[in-house]
């Protein structure tokens, strides 16, 4: 039946080995000029379309979850994309009614990227002197309310785990070790176990703040001599979404994106960005940003 498809979409787990199974597989069996799609979130694409002989129909479709619910589809452009794959995949996801933004290749895209800076900054808040029930109220209060403790504890903190492991293989320099890593070394993985960030109480989503989760935040800082101090709630909310508003500055001007409205598109339409801001880059935006995005 693959010997007959047009296109394949690969969305196996964030493996870049397992990926390379599945890549060489389908080079084998897929005919020639057929698209080999990946759904990957964050995983280099050049280095996944170099597992086939065809890098030049290799693309990204980065579907958001659930696929059949949310619009928006990061359309990711290696460096050997030929053109028409690309022109075919934008005219496929019009086809599917989705909102296609284009990609270029970097660490989890536009979106993802994004995201990254914005947890980090609440994590840089937490050894400061925050506590995660105290970042996530000050961020309730803001137009964007991505609570992001909380919604760490909905995904699932493995996921994180295993991406910052990764990080760590592939960017040796550029990271250092976590206090979200002593959590899930504990088990903590969310929701799904009971806790992560909160704890919950059997057959509850209601998170509960947790001692055991501050002693171990008190314990990391003390290691680190990190003496906490008070945090306020407008810090908060500034300092995470001025880190996610300056990425996207970065963002635009490495060419990843093609245009600031691009990355409006993606966080209006897959991260839930109200409407009334009209995105984190946007002149219309509440918040005032001291790098500009490029127009």
């Amino acid at each position: 039946m693959l010997r007959d498809v047009d296109l394949s979409i690969e969305a196996v787990f964030e493996s870049m080995e397992v990926k390379r199974q599945v890549f060489e597989t389908l080079d084998g069996v897929i005919p020639q000029g057929a698209i080999l799609a990946s759904n990957t979130s964050a995983l280099n694409l050049d280095d996944i379309a170099n597992f086939t002989r065809r890098p030049q129909d290799v693309i990204g479709l980065h579907f958001f979850s659930p696929a059949n619910v949310m619009r928006l589809l990061e359309v990711v452009r290696g460096a050997k994309t030929a053109k028409d794959v690309l022109a075919t995949a934008m005219r496929l996801s019009k086809t599917m009614g989705k909102i296609a933004v284009v990609s270029g290749v970097c660490d989890g895209f536009i979106g993802n990227r994004m995201l990254a800076r914005y947890g980090a900054a609440a994590h840089d808040l937490i050894m400061a002197g925050a506590l995660p029930q105290q970042v996530d109220a000050a961020l309730q209060t803001s137009a964007w309310r991505w609570v992001q403790f909380r919604v760490g504890d909905l995904a699932g903190l493995d996921i994180g785990w295993a991406l910052r492991k990764r990080r760590t293989l592939n960017f040796p320099a550029a990271t250092s070790p976590m206090w979200a890593d002593d959590l899930c070394e504990a088990g903590r993985f969310g929701q799904k176990t009971g806790a992560g960030w909160y704890r919950y109480e059997a057959g509850s989503r209601n998170p509960i703040p947790d001692p055991k989760v501050t002693a171990i935040i008190e314990q990391y800082r003390r290691q680190r001599g990190i003496t906490p101090r008070n945090v306020g709630a407008e810090e908060i909310v500034e300092r995470c979404i001025y880190a996610l508003i300056n990425e996207g500055a970065r963002i635009v001007e490495d060419g990843i994106a093609q245009r600031s409205s691009d990355i409006d598109l993606v966080y209006l339409n897959g991260y839930g960005f109200p409407l009334t801001a009209a995105g984190p880059c946007s002149s219309r935006t509440r918040w005032a940003c001291t790098t500009s995005c490029a127009p």
